[in-house]
């Protein structure tokens, strides 16, 4: 992950602390607004976000919906992934050193901000309970156009819980519930299970699977499939929405392999 996107997030460690998942996302998009000088956008778009359209109601703003109305995803992304995987490595038992090493592999932490990173690590790994709203997060801030970051961060916390031996129970139950609070498919379960991801080539396997789909599919069918992963996987998208590096590379990888598992797909069926 990018040097500076984890330099951003330090507002976020104080609003962990004080407010959970929602105070952390929210901490450290109103940190870089004020830095930025967006507090006026807050402030504009106040209304849109509160019950009855502002009211005297003290709910608080929907953590994901003001992070993307700063344009700070980013930031979501860095918090989520950071207290995911610190909680999952507590649901066995105190954290070890071997956890932690996988965690600063898994998500390339730049050396500078070990203390920064660290802090928010350690206030997420109090407890394992409460990782919930993390994944749900996630899931509502990129399901809809980036299903590859979210099958990466699954894969990482594979990783993280393997570091210190085989997955023990709790682990599993744990990995399970974040798979299916992301929303992912059975196939992203089995690759982050294998340490793989979909960027395998085509010739190797099933062109029909890397689409995500059956030979039973239509002609119709293959092709929307294929659009939407390429919108997913598009480098210059990704880029622009402020992906890390290390996962818009990726995405480049596995919209080759659409690619070519398009081509095979059009010369056996004629099109």
């Amino acid at each position: 992950m990018r040097a500076m996107l984890w330099g951003k997030i330090i507002g976020g460690v104080a609003g962990f602390a004080v407010g959970g998942p929602a105070g952390a996302v929210m901490g450290a998009a109103l940190g870089h607004a004020a830095d930025s000088g967006a507090i006026p956008q807050i402030r504009k778009g106040l209304k849109g976000f509160m019950p009855n359209g502002g009211g005297s109601s003290s709910a608080p703003l929907h953590s994901a919906r003001l992070a993307a109305m700063l344009g700070q995803r980013d930031q979501l992304f860095a918090i989520a992934a950071v207290s995911l995987s610190a909680k999952l490595a507590k649901c066995d038992g105190p954290v070890n050193r071997q956890e932690i090493d996988a965690f600063k592999r898994s998500f390339h932490v730049p050396p500078q901000n070990v203390p920064l990173i660290g802090r928010l690590f350690d206030e997420a790994r109090q407890s394992a309970q409460g990782f919930e709203p993390f994944a749900e997060e996630l899931a509502l801030a990129f399901e809809a156009d980036n299903r590859v970051l979210l099958e990466e961060v699954l894969r990482a916390l594979f990783a993280i819980a393997r570091a210190d031996g085989p997955l023990k129970p709790a682990e599993t139950r744990f990995l399970q519930e974040v798979h299916r609070l992301l929303r992912l498919d059975r196939t992203a379960w089995e690759q982050a299970m294998n340490g793989q991801n979909r960027a395998r080539p085509a010739e190797d396997g099933d062109p029909y699977q890397e689409l995500g789909l059956t030979r039973r599919a239509t002609n119709e069918e293959l092709r929307e499939a294929r659009k939407r992963l390429m919108r997913e996987n598009h480098p210059d998208g990704l880029a622009a929405r402020g992906v890390p590096p290390e996962f818009v590379a990726k995405a480049t990888q596995r919209a080759a392999r659409v690619n070519a598992a398009w081509d095979r797909i059009k010369r056996e069926r004629g099109l």
